[in-house]
């Protein structure tokens, strides 16, 4: 298959949606002559005279929140807060008057003046201390200030997040859930309390003063960013860190009791536990979606467009209970459970009903970890187990509720393997009294394997019908929850729609005028032999086309290394000179070229494979020019810098003008529209 060249009208975009190119990139990335450490939110504005020059029309960020001692940009430590790492110190008007602290900060931007990634941690704290430092010195006179009260009065959210901060640093940032029982818990009057204290307020002020030099530092970026006529996009993560303020001060808005995740797949046989609280939406919706509503209007301060991060998580999301190590036990919420009686009308008795809900040990699965001991096997199964009859099986007593209380015992650690992994060998999971979820592999169940064929194709049966009542309980959320988060403010809504998604995903997106996300190296006929490209021009109108994203390898690194590529020159019309395993920067004009074909309105590259078009810019290890690598959590992710400053590439005018080539070939959309 070649890519086809064909031009044929699509559906005309909303008025509000423009074709354009952007690129994408960490705040913490950039780097300025001016700059300490990693990027700070006044490089924007020198960075946004570079995308003007290069003709493109979009920055995207990652999320700036504050994270505390997490990297992770979406492990939110505020779904308010702004991250005070990207504090310009230099630019602070009370940072004149402090000549030791001049100093410090120096010897902070020489120390990183030529790393290639920062030390998170290292960088954080320093700056974080220089901050405190600035801010004791004048202190009575920045609390008195009429600016902070002002500030303050026009933004309530920093009430709960001053006094949870100060608790967060009483207790040297651990999780709230270690502070004292007092403190864990707190009614908003109690809180209010505390940011009222005479005694407390000279901490507190500290993070109201410090959010309100980042938010005047963000704002004057994004408004210089908005006078150049470019659109500055945001990225909203969907979950919020079980140990964030927000799940501290409003537990009314959270389901504590399970956790977010992924099921089990090829990858990920256990599934992925994320560990976020999920979201009670009946008490969101019970105040008119309140807390996300002014979560967008928060943003909408500063982006014009948003991604939507998971967006899959506002049609269903997977949960787990809480006690649960993996996401295996977890199931889909909104769910649709398969009740007793529906099984009874089927042939299962409750002796069926047990045998594929509740996991059944033989005593010689464990005796055989547990040194062929049988008397001693049977004493240990009895302390968390209960013996069927006389039979050699054994099932979970009722007091445990998940892995964890397995792996809370004091068996031997190879038992405690076993049982972990009889625990969520089952076909349905009890929910609720009466109630069933079907486990995610059920068909790899023991229960499950030893069922006739007749029983078999009537669960199946039963569990179909169930699958078309969820997917509509499904589409009937999105609908819901989407329309009154896209209407609350007149930002451009993106979404992360990746991954396999259920068949209403694309037509509520089509519906509501969100705009979907088409990784080219994934977006492929899978069920077809070969798995063939798509071609661009056949992607949907309300699409943003990327050649990669921040958790996967960069444009150069894939070509370089991964069999993807190969396919690509399969499927496109790949001419002389360019094949994959060697990159170079007509190998990454020519790919960029690709792209801009799109029919995608937003063509969002990130912007190491725009860099990618000039060979100065190549990283010795093309590796080093990731921002993440999933499933690990090292010193490596999220610390991604720029390999010059922003000064050095707005002065190559190679670079400039190639970047704004691409940009050139992605405008003819607009023609193709009319």
């Amino acid at each position: 298959m070649k890519l086809s060249t064909s031009k044929r009208k699509q559906k005309v975009l909303p008025d509000h949606i423009p074709v354009l190119t952007g690129t994408a990139i960490p705040l913490g990335a950039l780097k300025t002559t001016g700059s300490c450490g990693c990027g700070e939110y006044p490089d924007l504005i020198p960075f946004a005279d570079f995308c003007k020059r290069s003709g493109l029309e979009l920055i995207q960020l990652l999320p700036v929140n504050d994270t505390g001692t997490d990297s992770s940009p979406y492990n939110t430590l505020s779904a308010f807060a702004l991250h005070p790492l990207y504090i310009s110190i230099a630019r602070l008007p009370e940072f004149a008057a402090n000549e030791a602290v001049q100093q410090e900060l120096s010897d902070i931007k020489t120390a990183y003046e030529h790393e290639s990634r920062f030390n998170y941690t290292d960088l954080r704290r320093a700056k974080l201390t220089l901050l405190r430092r600035i801010y004791d010195a004048q202190a009575d006179v920045i609390a008195s200030s009429s600016e902070l009260q002002h500030w303050i009065s026009k933004n309530q959210w920093i009430i709960p997040y001053a006094v949870f901060m100060r608790f967060k640093a009483l207790h040297q940032e651990a999780s709230w859930k270690s502070w004292e029982l007092k403190a864990r818990r707190m009614s908003a009057d109690t809180i209010k309390t505390f940011w009222e204290d005479d005694k407390l307020s000279r901490d507190h002020l500290f993070f109201a003063w410090m959010q309100m030099r980042a938010a005047q530092q963000f704002s004057q970026a994004a408004d210089y960013i908005r006078s150049l006529g470019i659109i500055l996009k945001g990225d909203i993560p969907i979950m919020m860190n079980e140990d964030s303020c927000d799940v501290w001060a409003y537990p009314q808005f959270f389901n504590d009791d399970m956790r977010a995740g992924a099921p089990p797949d090829g990858m990920n046989p256990d599934g992925q536990n994320w560990g976020f609280p999920v979201y009670n939406w009946k008490q969101l919706a019970k105040s008119g979606y309140s807390w996300w509503k002014e979560r967008l209007e928060q943003a909408a301060k500063y982006y014009d467009a948003y991604r939507i991060d998971h967006v899959l998580g506002f049609f269903r999301i997977w949960q787990t209970p809480a006690r649960e190590i993996s996401s295996r036990m977890g199931r889909t919420e909104p769910d649709a459970p398969i009740t007793a009686e529906e099984l009874h009308e089927i042939g299962f008795t409750p002796e069926r009903i047990r045998w594929l809900s509740e996991p059944h040990v033989p005593t010689r699965e464990i005796e055989v970890v547990n040194n062929n001991d049988y008397l001693g096997t049977h004493g240990l199964l009895r302390t968390i187990m209960e013996r069927v009859g006389n039979e050699e099986l054994w099932l979970f007593k009722k007091t445990i509720k998940g892995e964890r209380d397995i792996y809370d015992t004091n068996l031997p650690h190879s038992v405690k393997e076993r049982l972990g992994w009889f625990w969520k060998d089952r076909a349905l999971r009890e929910i609720g009294k009466n109630k069933y979820a079907v486990q995610w592999t059920y068909h790899n169940s023991t229960a499950w394997q030893s069922l006739s064929e007749q029983e078999k194709q009537l669960l199946e049966a039963l569990i179909a019908e169930k699958n078309e009542v969820k997917e509509k309980k499904w589409e009937k959320q999105a609908r819901t929850l989407l329309r009154e988060l896209t209407n609350a403010t007149g930002m451009i809504a993106c979404a992360e729609d990746l991954g396999a998604n259920p068949e209403s995903v694309p037509r509520v997106l089509n519906n509501l005028s969100i705009l979907g996300l088409k990784v080219i190296r994934w977006t492929r006929i899978w069920n077809r032999e070969g798995q063939p490209y798509i071609p661009v021009n056949e992607y949907p109108v309300l699409s943003v086309t990327t050649t990669s994203v921040h958790d996967s390898s960069t444009l150069r690194l894939w070509w370089l290394t991964e069999q993807d590529a190969k396919d690509f020159c399969r499927d496109f019309s790949v001419p002389d000179g360019i094949q994959a395993g060697i990159y170079t920067p007509q190998t990454a004009k020519y790919l960029l070229e690709q792209a801009a074909q799109s029919h995608s309105a937003f063509c969002i590259h990130p912007l190491q494979d725009l860099l990618s078009l000039s060979e100065r810019y190549y990283a010795e290890d093309p590796q080093q020019e990731r921002i993440n690598i999933p499933g690990q959590v090292t010193p490596f992710n999220w610390t991604y810098r720029l390999p010059v400053s922003i000064e050095t590439l707005s002065n190559d005018n190679d670079l400039t003008e190639a970047i704004r080539y691409i940009a050139a070939v992605h405008k003819n959309l607009e023609k193709i529209l009319k």
